[in-house]
């Protein structure tokens, strides 16, 4: 492997041990090649004011601003004892105040004159509903060149904004960078010269001279399309390769039995599979047959039928002589799991017992809080192959759980679990076992390729038959209390009717969420703490919903009174569930009509549009209501307007990401490779990234092992430290 000293060397030995360590400590950065990809976050123009209008989303984050002095005043206080210096900045389209305390005030007193420019470094806070920046450091942007075009060429000069810290101002972080420029000559280009030109891109070593020093514009958009190509092409190298890997590895056929269990079970079906169903389960039938394991993504709409086609895929491998497991992220999902499959399958799920299919199969529940005989019982029952399913939660995951022959692994709702523990699942079959990826949030293309990028991927968007539009409003419990009145009367309307409701809060409010809620509350400035489970349970019972049968459900409650409750709201006993998000994804209660969401700002997009789909499920119409107390402009409520707008959770998830930063987006699912996508944005990106998976899976192709790409091979190096390396391995 080539190795490149200048741009591996610690920054100890260039900056000096101080520097260095604030580098290291602040910002994550070692070498001299970190701090080269450490790219500017936007440019300032002396001959333009900056925008101060961003600020206000920025509270409590160290900033640069480029602004003009406009006034400066030292005001006195403690008798005269203490001084205090004010200084509002502004850019032409806001202010911003400064202030600067004690023996502080006398320097910029006497630099920052109304009508002098510099650039601000500092945290941005609020007080008395203000924002401001308390003791910024600040570097004058003077104007005094002796002849004209010097003072033009000034004007016009682009100054790189890095993201800073406390400790490091980014003027200070761009003398850092100025001292390792030169050794951004010995950088070795990851992309192989053919790709390059063909694409037009400039070499890299041009790249990051032009990103970081650029003379004009034009530069940047040069320097910042050859990065974003070096980013999504090096991590769509790894995931090809990753898949490359996975076709190399040998697997056990599962193919299902004319008239077995899959074909008695079709038989039974009081419904037709809807034209989607249909189709992804042939596309997973055609994996399960060939002597590689399937790696598939199966991404669906709320209520779009995912566990029937799970269930299918898990009967065809039963059928072939295997074992199947369902991984799902909480024991209320697993035991409901559980008992709609059960349910669906009849005495198919009877095998071996009285009154039981000559063709069915045990499907068994393997849950951490289950009692030690029924755990012994399905331990057993795994190990013998009697029980042809089994669904459960991370206790599938312990050592002592064996089985004869394991087929395929589902994992339900994907994004809840760690990449480890869908390897201990996987590890469990003799051979690789198949494997099945479900989540209910949808995902944009291009986080797919790049999250899931070494799954293939399935989509079901067609809602089976009988399925009933859900209606959604926003109500402004702030600005028309008697909106809230009637969304309460809606409750028991409902329920008069025979149906069920649901109502969610944010939080529990059982006194161990206090402190941090609290908190948060007040750090928020004006805020109140989130609505409460318990609190709101209470109020409901003693006033709007008294006399109905309500009842709570939470993550802290303990396992068997979660199940009895759930149980009973299934079986239409309890009429209303206040509830925190636990139930999220996969409970269905068909009778259950009507749901409100308190403090609906407090949640995501994708978390609405989820929690949206526990109602609608059978054949009378759904209703979801979204309680807010915001402020009818604010951006909160424009995010729950897009909700009530529309039903398509893959329009809605491109609004939610838009809204999010792109370390959420990727969240830990890459494990560390977050930190890699600096340039790139996933959804802004999409063609790069299309483009970059096309090139990638062609390059791997005809040279698996890089042997002729040294330059890629180190590339990939830097991205896979041991960590994500083990990330991609496992899978």
């Amino acid at each position: 492997m080539e190795h490149v000293p200048a741009l591996d060397e610690d920054l100890k030995k260039t900056l000096g041990p101080a520097t260095a360590k604030v580098l290291a400590e602040q910002l994550g950065l070692h070498t001299a090649l970190d701090l080269l990809h450490h790219y500017p976050r936007r440019y300032a123009e002396r001959g333009e004011l900056t925008s101060l209008a961003e600020l206000a989303d920025q509270i409590d984050e160290h900033v640069t601003v480029v602004a003009q002095v406009a006034d400066a005043r030292i005001l006195t206080f403690n008798g005269g004892r203490g001084k205090r210096l004010e200084v509002t900045i502004t850019d032409g389209s806001g202010r911003l105040q400064l202030v600067f305390f004690g023996a502080g005030v006398h320097k910029p007193h006497k630099e920052l004159l109304p009508g002098s420019r510099a650039m601000f470094a500092g945290k941005v806070s609020k007080f008395n509903h203000k924002l401001q920046l308390a003791h910024p450091a600040y570097e004058p942007l003077g104007a005094d060149a002796s002849d004209r075009d010097a003072a033009t060429a000034f004007a016009n000069q682009l100054i790189p904004i890095y993201p800073a810290c406390a400790k490091l101002e980014s003027w200070k972080i761009a003398k850092c960078v100025d001292a390792v420029l030169p050794s951004a000559q010995e950088a070795v280009d990851p992309l192989p010269p053919a790709l390059r030109e063909g694409r037009g891109l400039v070499p890299l070593t041009e790249a990051l001279l032009k990103i970081h020093r650029p003379a004009t514009k034009a530069d940047i958009e040069d320097a910042r399309q050859r990065l974003k190509w070096d980013e999504a092409f090096v991590l769509q190298v790894a995931l090809a390769r990753r898949r490359h890997a996975d076709s190399q590895l040998p697997a056990v056929p599962r193919r299902p039995t004319p008239g077995g269990l899959l074909d008695s079970f079709d038989a039974k079906l009081p419904f037709t599979l809807t034209e989607g169903q249909v189709g992804v389960s042939k596309e997973i039938f055609d994996d399960l047959a060939t002597s590689h394991p399937m790696h598939r993504l199966l991404q669906g709409e709320v209520g779009s039928g995912k566990t029937m086609v799970a269930l299918r895929a898990m009967l065809a491998v039963v059928d072939s002589g295997g074992q199947a497991a369902m991984l799902a992220p909480t024991e209320v999902l697993a035991q409901q799991h559980h008992r709609s499959i059960v349910e669906m399958m009849g005495e198919l799920a009877e095998g071996g017992m009285l009154g039981g299919s000559d063709q069915g199969t045990k499907v068994v529940l393997l849950t951490g809080s289950m009692g030690m005989p029924a755990r012994r019982q399905a331990l057993l029952d795994l190990v013998t192959g009697e029980a042809g399913i089994v669904i459960g939660t991370h206790a599938l995951i312990e050592d002592k759980v064996q089985f004869h022959d394991l087929g395929l692994v589902v994992v339900d709702e994907q994004h809840r679990f760690g990449v480890e523990q869908r390897d201990a699942l996987r590890s469990k079959g003799k051979q690789p076992p198949h494997l099945l990826v479900m989540t209910a949030t949808p995902i944009p293309r291009t986080v797919a390729m790049t999250v899931f990028g070494d799954l293939e991927t399935s989509v079901l968007d067609q809602l089976p038959a009988g399925r009933s539009p859900i209606a959604t409003h926003v109500v402004p419990a702030k600005d028309k209390p008697h909106f809230l009145a009637r969304a309460w009367e809606r409750v028991r309307e409902e329920v008069e009717n025979g149906h069920q409701a649901y109502v969610v809060c944010p939080r529990i409010g059982d006194g161990e969420d206090e402190p941090k809620k609290k908190k948060a509350a007040e750090e928020d400035g004006d805020k109140r703490p989130p609505l409460a489970v318990l609190e709101i349970a209470e109020q409901l019972t003693r006033g709007p919903l008294a006399g109905l049968s309500v009842e709570v459900l939470h993550g802290r409650m303990d396992p068997a009174d979660k199940d009895d409750v759930m149980r009973r709201f299934a079986a239409g006993e309890v009429k209303v569930l206040v509830a925190t998000t636990v139930i999220e994804v996969g409970v269905n209660v068909p009778n259950s009509t009507v749901m409100v969401i308190m403090d609906a700002d407090r949640f995501g997009v994708s978390q609405l549009h989820q929690l949206r789909g526990r109602v609608g499920r059978g054949s009378a119409p759904g209703l979801c209501l979204l309680v807010s107390e915001m402020h009818e402009a604010s951006p909160a409520r424009a995010r729950l307007a897009a909700v009530a707008a529309t039903l398509d959770g893959f329009e809605l998830s491109r609004i939610d990401l838009e809204q999010r930063r792109e370390g959420d987006v990727l969240g830990q699912a890459q494990s560390g490779v977050r930190s890699s996508l600096r340039m790139l944005a996933v959804i802004e990106d999409e063609e790069v990234i299309a483009q970059a998976r096309e090139e990638a899976t062609r390059v791997v192709a005809e040279d698996p092992a890089l042997e002729r790409l040294p330059g890629l091979r180190t590339a990939l190096d830097a991205l896979l430290d041991t960590e994500r390396e083990q990330y991609l391995e496992k899978g």
